[in-house]
């Protein structure tokens, strides 16, 4: 890999790492009430947006659906069967729960996501229209028409869940 692939690989996590918490920056300024910064915020998250979408552009890393999902369900297959189960390990003796229970909600939520991209990808091309909901626990995603009555994963109650389109 050329030095140039390399620092294109780093862009993009660097601007998709801003993006995420511009976003979550803007979302604590409008709980404080400070509305134009919460707009500058996520203004600055677009941008950061098209910055990763042009460098990832480069790297040819967007490829067919059909390879998007393969690299989809790879990527998510080894975060639940390797990168998350290490990382709670290390939490766990560390004795730091919080980061045990945020380590375990990505770990069970990335099976989830692998099934739905291997269920896409099985159905490609068929693909009925259903409904994503996602809780804003844990990040659980489930199709159907209504989120369920109880999250599988934290146990958030049904109005955790809001609808993604």
């Amino acid at each position: 890999m050329s030095k140039t692939e390399e620092n294109l690989q780093e862009a993009f996590a660097g601007e998709s790492q801003a993006n995420r918490k511009y976003l979550a920056f803007a979302a604590k300024a409008d709980a404080e009430g400070f509305k134009q910064v919460a707009k500058l915020f996520r203004a600055a998250a677009e941008a950061e947006t098209i910055h990763a979408h042009n460098h990832l552009r480069e790297l040819k890393g967007i490829k067919s659906t059909k390879d998007n999902l393969e690299e989809a369900i790879g990527g998510e297959t080894h975060e639940f069967k390797s990168m998350y189960p290490a990382m709670i390990d290390e939490a766990r003796a560390a004795g730091n729960n919080g980061a045990v229970r945020t380590f375990q909600y990505a770990n069970d939520v990335e099976k989830v996501h692998a099934d739905l991209y291997q269920k896409a990808l099985d159905n490609l091309g068929k693909n009925e229209d259903v409904d994503y909901w996602v809780c804003k626990v844990c990040g659980n995603t489930v199709e159907g028409a209504e989120p369920p009555d109880e999250c599988t994963i934290c146990k958030a109650k049904k109005m955790a869940f809001y609808k993604v389109g």
